[in-house]
């Protein structure tokens, strides 16, 4: 009797509706309270019209699925070829209207690879070598696109969240090139100020095959088409006039990512 009578004192009515208080406060979710109560107005994403894939990757550092081929349409998977240009073993051709770079192997042969590439305005063509090669490289956007993009970071170190991928490959003294990206959805498009975007996997994939000093051939917007078989998916516009900008800019020009 004298064990009963106790227990019913520890649970009095003032601690019973103190225990309720308490229960309550923790059950309540912390983001559930309002920024006015808290003092400060939430911070809004900005969207921006220019260079659009890089504010995207700085902003997207989420990593990646492990495929990220798997996420391509089957003509922007890597893929052996057949090939039929002079250039020897070991040159990187880069087809420019059908968003294909391809990794000569000689013997007719090549490995093609879907890209993005520049977009209206930003298109270049010309003969090239591989300058440098970095792994994670960190990312210092240039004068000009900073001057375009104030907003931007003026440096990015190397990681997932990087615009320029898990690796990259620098063509010759210029501010163009080829490199990875966390956007995969931006390959087989015309979306960047000039440089060359491949999947983390395919960047890598090629990064292993180049050396430094590789010749590397990006051909003219309506250069014709190099490999054997065509393209049934994208068909090739009329030959026109380079429109006027940067669509034929000499790839020593500096220029922007």
């Amino acid at each position: 009797m004298t064990k009963s009578s106790t227990v019913r004192r520890s649970f009095s009515p003032c601690a019973v509706a103190a225990f309720a208080f308490a229960t309550t406060l923790l059950t309540v979710p912390f983001a559930g309270a309002s920024a006015q109560t808290l003092g400060y107005a939430p911070m809004q994403q900005q969207a921006y019209p220019q260079d659009q894939g890089y504010a995207q990757g700085y902003v997207n550092d989420a990593p990646q699925a492990a495929d990220e081929d798997a996420q391509l349409p089957d003509r922007m998977r890597r893929q052996i070829v057949g090939f039929d240009r002079s250039e020897p073993a070991g040159t990187i051709v880069i087809d420019t209207n059908n968003t294909y770079l391809y990794y000569v192997l000689g013997n007719g042969r090549a490995i093609r690879y879907g890209v993005g590439v520049g977009r209206e305005g930003f298109t270049w063509s010309g003969v090239q070598s591989v300058s440098r090669k970095a792994e994670w490289p960190d990312w210092r956007p240039p004068a000009e696109m900073i001057a375009r993009q104030p907003y931007l970071p003026r440096f990015v170190a190397g990681g997932p969240g990087n615009p320029l991928g898990a690796r990259a490959m620098y063509l010759g003294s210029s501010e163009y090139r080829i490199h990875g990206t966390n956007d995969p959805s931006t390959i087989g498009k015309f979306v960047s100020s000039g440089c060359i975007r491949m999947t983390n996997e395919d960047v890598t994939d090629l990064f292993g095959r180049v050396n430094v000093g590789a010749k590397v051939v990006v051909l003219p917007k309506n250069a014709p088409l190099m490999a054997k078989g065509g393209d049934p998916v994208r068909k090739r516009p009329a030959v026109t006039a380079l429109p006027s900008g940067r669509q034929a800019l000499n790839v020593t020009t500096t220029a922007v990512n």
